[in-house]
């Protein structure tokens, strides 16, 4: 084709594009490009000329019609005939070179006005300028916007490769600023972001690659978290602080570096406040009223960013609730006053306002009851039946005003019958004991009732045995056995159950033990008496009976039999000692030793046979000598036989050293020889 068949108003890009020549715009497409609809103010002709080098139809927008470019100037044509030529040179030159280069010689008179263009009229240089002026901002938008401008021209248009590389150059800005967003830490916003990119364009293939690269990186890194939280839950803050390292390794700077600065601020945060909850814990543990109060105040410290918060929420009311429990022990120990000194002090944090509150008012109430009197349960009825039925203890205070109304009854029967008492005579007792009986056992009074029962019945039958037990202390006087045995039968009458029975029982024992010592004591002396005569076994025959008994004297025969017993074998090992030491080797000197040494030191033999271990303990030492000129170890293993305490031990000791020594003689240290001296003169003898 030759400059000559190109028509009129044609360029490369124009031959592309819609033609808009014979048609005019519709509303809708005005308004869809920014066109002011018919009869909207509107660009003049002029401004559309000056905007529109490449000599496209103009459009009127006051008329809506388009004027042809033969009516334009004629120095306009001939320069778009020449323009025509140069950009089918130049459609040749690759790049933004070709670019540049047309439009230096163009010589364009001004850059386009890119935000006022008519774009379905602008050429691809316009829509290339203008996306690349957008593009240069580094927005997500603007990139976006520049590829729109440029990627629907076709494929064949002459600055497609330059625009292709574009488009992928801007793509990849996308992506970049997409892989911003997720090193800081919006995952959402990177996964957005690079999913703009339009499907259709090549660089496509990477946002999908990138998307599960970065969500492989998160899922890895939030893992990580995760078991680290699940540490920290464990208490196990060691385990937790390695795992918190391994951010350190991921490749996201969010996770590697503000997240992991977070972790290890929770860990120590974590840490502290893991260990004061233990304090407060143990102090807990301890049930005083000031450790409790301690721990409350530190699980109040936990703030409401900690780990442990809820945990510190939880453990507030429990504690307060061990206050209460403290209160209720003091209470049930009858110590009212103490115990609502307790409830004073749980603070208002434990939530336990509206039981502590009940609390105090069924101890005020409580309190007033133990006075016992009708006046004060009648008052502890009124401050009882102050609680609320939709208070937590209602059916507690409802319980104890029913108590407190049957106690009434029995207080008034109680006092009745103690004043029946006090008069002190058979008959009044028994009128008390009657009225007394009438409370039901299952009244709040029935233990009351019964201990005052059963005194005022031991009154009574105090008042009617009194008179046996006083007989029987007038004939025990007489102290024989016929008066001792008449006191005993008086005070037997007294049967087992009333109230002197134990004060009986224990006279009667002691008048027995009497009568028994005045029968027995004729035979134990008899005993006593062939004892001192020396004919013990006849002595031990005779207490033998009384020591059998199991009477008042058995004790002291069975004393004396032991004692008889005794001087039996010491005088036995006495004379087997001298019989055997008459032998005089080693071993029946030993046995001699022996045998006398087990004579009691009560025993008058005893001083005998201290002489006789001494004498034979030196006939050892003796012995040892001699056997010493011939077998000083048959010497030493002799006198080692030789008792402690014994007169002639400690030579024993001495002699025993004595012949070691020459077992086991100790070499004697030579001198060292001297030295010659420097000073000494040649040829002198030291």
């Amino acid at each position: 084709m030759t400059e000559r068949d190109i028509p009129e108003g044609w360029s490369p890009a124009r031959a592309r594009e819609p033609d808009h020549t014979n048609r005019t715009p519709n509303i809708g497409e005005t308004q869809a490009f920014g066109i002011p609809a018919t009869g909207s103010t509107s660009k003049s002709v002029k401004q559309q000329t000056e905007n529109n080098p490449e000599g496209l139809p103009i459009i009127d927008h006051h008329s809506a019609q388009t004027i042809p470019p033969s009516k334009r100037s004629r120095p306009l044509r001939r320069w778009m005939k020449s323009w025509v030529l140069w950009s089918i040179l130049l459609a040749l030159i690759p790049g933004s070179i070709g670019f540049i280069a047309m439009a230096m010689l163009l010589k364009l008179p001004a850059a386009p006005n890119c935000p006022s263009i008519f774009w379905p009229l602008a050429s691809a240089s316009v829509r290339l300028h203008c996306a690349q002026l957008a593009a240069s901002k580094q927005t997500v938008d603007d990139l976006l916007q520049a590829i729109a401008l440029v990627k629907q021209l076709p494929q064949n248009h002459p600055l497609r490769g330059e625009i292709d590389r574009f488009v992928e150059e801007w793509s990849r800005d996308i992506l970049q600023l997409a892989d911003q967003s997720f090193q800081a830490g919006d995952l959402e916003q990177a996964i957005a972001t690079a999913q703009k990119i339009p499907q259709d364009l090549p660089a496509y293939k990477l946002v999908d690659e990138k998307i599960a690269k970065w969500e492989s990186i998160w899922s890895k890194a939030d893992g990580i978290y995760q078991a680290v939280q699940e540490e920290l839950q464990q208490r196990r803050w060691q385990s937790a602080s390695l795992l918190a390292a391994k951010l350190l390794r991921i490749d996201n700077k969010y996770w590697s570096s503000t997240k992991y600065d977070q972790v290890n601020r929770l860990i120590v945060s974590v840490r502290e406040d893991g260990d004061k909850l233990d304090k407060a814990d143990s102090l807990a543990k301890t049930k005083v009223v000031d450790n409790l109060l301690e721990a409350i105040k530190i699980a109040e410290a936990i703030g409401k960013d900690s780990y442990f918060y809820q945990k510190a929420q939880e453990l507030i009311p429990l504690f307060g609730r061990k206050m209460l429990e403290l209160a209720q022990a003091k209470m049930d120990a009858r110590d009212a006053d103490a115990a609502l000194d307790i409830a004073r002090q749980i603070p208002d944090s434990t939530k336990l306002q509206a039981d502590v509150e009940d609390f105090i008012s069924l101890a005020d109430a409580q309190r007033s009851a133990w006075i016992g009197t009708v006046s004060s349960l009648e008052t502890a009825i009124a401050q009882a039946q102050e609680i609320d039925p939709s208070r937590p203890k209602y059916n507690k205070a409802q319980d104890l005003i029913t108590r407190w109304q049957l106690e009434i009854e029995d207080v008034a029967r109680l006092e009745k019958a103690r004043t029946l008492a006090s008069q002190g005579t058979i008959n009044d007792l028994a009128a008390a004991i009657i009225e007394a009986q009438q409370i039901p056992s299952n009244n709040p009074r029935a233990s009351e009732a019964r201990q005052e029962v059963g005194r005022w019945q031991a009154q009574v039958e105090t008042i009617e045995d009194r008179p046996y037990l006083e007989r029987a202390e007038q004939l025990a006087l007489l102290e024989d056995i016929n008066s001792l045995q008449a006191a005993i039968s008086e005070a037997s009458q007294i049967r087992r159950g009333r109230a002197l029975y134990p004060e009986a029982r224990k006279r009667i024992n002691s008048w027995t033990a009497k009568v028994q010592r005045i029968q027995d004591q004729p035979y134990l002396d008899q005993a006593r008496d062939l004892a001192q005569t020396g004919d013990l076994n006849a002595a031990i025959n005779a207490a033998q009976t009384i020591a059998s008994s199991g009477r008042a004297l058995s004790g002291e025969a069975q004393a004396a039999i032991d004692d008889w017993r005794g001087q039996i074998r010491a005088k036995d090992n006495w004379k087997r000692a001298r019989e055997v030491a008459v032998v005089g080797t080693p071993d029946a000197l030993l046995e001699a030793i022996r045998l006398a040494d087990k004579i009691p030191s009560s025993n008058i033999l005893r001083l005998d046979a201290n002489v006789a271990i001494d004498q034979w303990s030196q006939q050892l030492l003796d012995i040892a000598r001699s056997q010493s000129s011939s077998n000083l170890s048959k010497a030493i293993e002799t006198a080692q036989l030789i008792p402690r305490g014994t007169t002639a031990y400690n030579t024993a000791q001495e002699q025993i050293r004595n012949w070691q020594q020459l077992l086991n003689p100790q070499p004697v240290p030579q001198p060292e020889p001297l030295l010659p001296q420097s000073s000494t003169p040649e040829g002198t003898n030291l």
